[in-house]
């Protein structure tokens, strides 16, 4: 497996393309984009578990139960959440989209982002869809990772390319989220495409699977959208035996969606609202992977932690407080922590009491822009990561006045 330029455009058959359409009113920003497959692919996805739900959600609920797929239609500066119409709206978007693309509509993912509980005005999606179509093209994922932004500073874009049946296949993906993210069963906007041949069976269980160890691990602000979702189509146009069990094949498919996954996560992370460095939490030695995950996520949730990677201050009983209410099986008398970044390492706790370290050295190691917090929790062999960011006076600034 290796990266490869791309995005969701390197997978073979896949075309993407973003234009601003009038969603959003600063005509600078794309707020309109589209993925398109040559040809009906295999499809899956995972949703918000917030009971506030988005009305796109539901709409794309039922159009991929059938496992198919061939297009998605994504809308930023407004989220159609809370709207009495939403569902409506969302419908509309497919069929605009499907007619515009020669695509039925129950074929269509759809998505949008943005403001929670205003209308969503489906004139400038009308009016955008033709200008949208035009701009596909097999280097759009750019364009595409674009319209989908919201308070994101970063495109969001990573591909790879691995070998399954004895045929090269490639998998990336495009992503959204700064804020609000705090998921569970999905993260923020992710949209993946693969060539790779796979069941809809299998892929469901895949990307079931994979979010448990990425997406589900990552936090930004405690807080779980409403629109939340990930979704990946496999159109099977690399020519590789079809995947319909599990076997050699199917990891290297994990593989490959665990890349592009992480890595992602890692890009949102980094990204979160306000941020100036990405925290990764790697525990190991936990009792159980599931103890090992609630370890992890508390410590890069914990606003006490994240408000001293702002400072560069290893208050490492931040850390130990996160663990000690977490929820996770563990003997606090048997931790370790230590902090690393490209500055070095540096201990700083032992069996759960304090050591000496050099308070210089740490800050020095503290003040990079990608700090990894190592928890060792001697209890079994299971082990997980999480990411995080740090939370800054400009975190309050962006959403003091977001709606407004």
């Amino acid at each position: 497996m290796e990266h490869i330029n791309g995005g969701v455009c390197a997978a073979k058959g896949f075309v993407a393309g973003g234009v601003h359409c009038g969603v959003r009113k600063n005509r600078t920003k794309r707020d309109l984009s589209m993925i398109l497959s040559e040809v009906p692919a295999a499809a899956a996805a995972v949703y918000t578990s917030n009971l506030v739900k988005g009305a796109p959600i539901f709409v794309t609920q039922r159009n991929i139960e059938d496992g198919t797929a061939q297009l998605v239609i994504c809308n930023s500066g407004n989220a159609n959440t809370c709207n009495a119409d939403g569902e409506d709206i969302a419908w509309q978007m497919c069929e605009l989209a499907g007619k515009t693309a020669g695509v039925k509509p129950e074929d269509v993912i759809v998505a949008s982002t943005g403001v929670i509980g205003q209308p969503l005005p489906i004139a400038p999606i009308a009016e955008g869809m033709a200008p949208l179509y035009a701009s596909l093209s097999d280097h759009g994922s750019p364009e595409a990772a674009e319209g989908i932004m919201t308070t994101d500073t970063r495109l969001k874009e990573v591909a790879v390319s691995f070998v399954a049946g004895g045929q090269v296949c490639k998998l990336g993906g495009i992503a959204k989220g700064s804020g609000m993210i705090h998921p569970n069963l999905a993260t923020m906007l992710v949209f993946l495409t693969t060539d790779c041949a796979i069941s809809p069976a299998l892929l469901r269980q895949a990307l079931r699977e994979n979010v448990k160890d990425t997406f589900n691990m990552m936090s930004v602000d405690g807080d779980t959208s409403t629109n939340d979702m990930v979704s990946i189509m496999a159109n099977g146009l690399a020519g590789n035996p079809v995947i319909t069990e599990t076997g050699a094949d199917y990891d290297a498919f994990c593989e490959a969606l665990n890349e592009v996954a992480s890595t992602l996560c890692r890009m949102i992370a980094k990204d979160g609202e306000g941020a100036t460095r990405l925290i990764t939490c790697c525990v190991t030695g936990g009792k159980t992977v599931a103890d090992a995950r609630i370890a992890a996520k508390a410590v890069v949730c914990s606003s006490l932690l994240k408000a001293a990677m702002f400072g560069a201050d290893a208050n490492w009983g931040r850390v130990l407080c996160a663990l000690g209410y977490s929820g996770a099986e563990l003997d606090v008398k048997q931790v370790d922590v230590a902090f690393r970044s490209a500055k070095g390492t540096v201990q700083v706790c032992a069996m759960g009491a304090s050591m000496d370290f050099s308070e210089e050295k740490a800050k020095e190691i503290l003040l990079e822009d990608e700090v990894d917090i190592l928890i060792t929790l001697r209890d079994g062999t299971a082990a997980a990561t999480a990411w995080g960011c740090d939370l800054t006076y400009d975190y309050v600034k962006i959403n003091g006045d977001y709606r407004t």
